[in-house]
Formats: structure tokens, C-alpha cells, sequence
């Protein structure tokens, strides 16, 4: 039977390649540090979130970024590829990446509407194990090396990571719903297009 379809969950070693992992975690970072300085300079407003934000409610005061058109051209980019493995064709919603620092700890919770296919992949800095519940209510620890992407039924399936002991770990999430859901209609996470911030619904 095929993996993810037998344990909602699978890991995808070197799904982007070491010279795309390496290019993102430097944008990534790079665009802390624009958002850092805009910010200091008070040239964009506090509301403003292309340049990403630090309010997120789950992990407050730690860069995270919603959209970013880099990112989320990921989303088709590798959707082949992740069709292949959960073995059902595949919307694109929506991509969030963090740089996590230091004692940042990721709470036991299961993903929105929009995530009925969600994957976290590694892009650098130091290790951070994540653990997820199984179909037997088993807890299984995963450790992803930078480009390994796991992919999950976000909706389904618990996840969590332990307090992180590194300094540096960026990760991006990528969420898909199954095209034959009927029930939700999330394209793009209500958005008219991928890389747009998510203000934007709705208009």
C-alpha cells in the first residue's frame, strides 16, 4: 500500500534541490533583515506584512512570512511530485515560512481548512525534530535534512516540535487541498492569485 496513504504522512528526501534549498534560506533570511530595517526606519507601516511580520499568534516575536512570491511559486513548482505520493491531483493554497530562533516551541495542533495536504520542508540552519501522531495514535519523530519536504493530512493529523535548543531553523510549510473536495473551495487561500499578501481576499 502506498505510504502516505497507509500512515497519512511521508517523507520526500531531496524533493528541491541543494543549490534552490540554499537560495531560499539566504532570500528568507535576507528579507528578515529588509523587514527589520523598513520597520526601524519606520518606512513601511506596522500593518504592512509584505516584508513579512513578527505578531504571528502561534509563535509571537519570530519572522514569518505569508505568500511570498518565491515561495509560493513552490507550491506548482514541485506539485507533480507531491501528487505522486499522496496519490491525488492537488489545488494550490498557500505557502507560510518562519526562521524559528531560540526555545521557540511549536504547540500540539492540527492545520485549517485550507491544509488538507500540508508539507513542512527543511531550508537550513540548525536541526529541529517535528513529531506527529499516526493513524495508531503512535507518536513518530521525524528529522528532515534541507530539501527534505514531510508531507501530512494537516487537517488529520497532530503535529508539534519540542522546545528548539538550536539558534537559527528555517522552515516553509505548503498547503494544498485535494481537487476533488467540493465541500471548501480554497484556491489560493481566497486570494486571486499566488505571492499576494493575504489582505487581499475577498477583493
Amino acid at each position: 500500500m502506498n505510504t502516505f496513504i497507509k500512515n497519512s504522512y511521508v517523507v520526500i528526501p531531496n524533493v528541491i534541490g541543494e543549490e534552490l534549498t540554499s537560495f531560499l534560506f539566504e532570500y528568507l533570511k535576507n528579507k528578515r533583515e529588509v523587514y527589520e530595517y523598513l520597520n526601524n526606519i519606520q518606512f513601511i507601516s506596522p500593518f504592512n506584512t509584505i516584508f513579512g511580520f513578527k505578531n504571528d499568534q502561534q509563535i509571537p516575536n519570530t519572522y514569518a512570512q505569508y505568500g511570498d512570491i518565491a515561495l509560493d511559486i513552490l507550491l506548482p513548482f514541485i506539485k507533480e511530485k507531491i501528487e505522486k505520493e499522496v496519490r491525488s491531483e492537488l489545488v494550490e493554497n498557500y505557502t507560510y515560512a518562519r526562521l524559528y530562533k531560540r526555545y521557540d516551541t511549536l504547540v500540539k495542533h492540527k492545520d485549517r481548512i485550507s491544509c488538507e495536504i500540508s508539507g513542512t520542508m527543511a531550508l537550513g540552519g540548525d536541526p529541529w525534530s517535528i513529531y506527529l501522531k499516526n493513524k495508531k495514535r503512535k507518536t513518530i519523530k521525524v528529522d528532515l535534512n534541507p530539501g527534505d519536504i514531510l508531507l501530512y493530512k494537516g487537517c488529520d493529523v497532530e503535529h508539534w516540535r519540542d522546545p528548539f535548543e538550536g539558534t537559527l531553523c528555517a522552515q516553509v510549510f505548503l498547503h494544498y487541498n485535494e481537487r476533488n473536495n467540493e465541500t471548501v473551495n480554497t484556491k489560493f487561500d481566497g486570494r486571486a492569485m499566488l505571492g499576494i499578501p493575504h489582505e487581499t481576499k475577498n477583493i
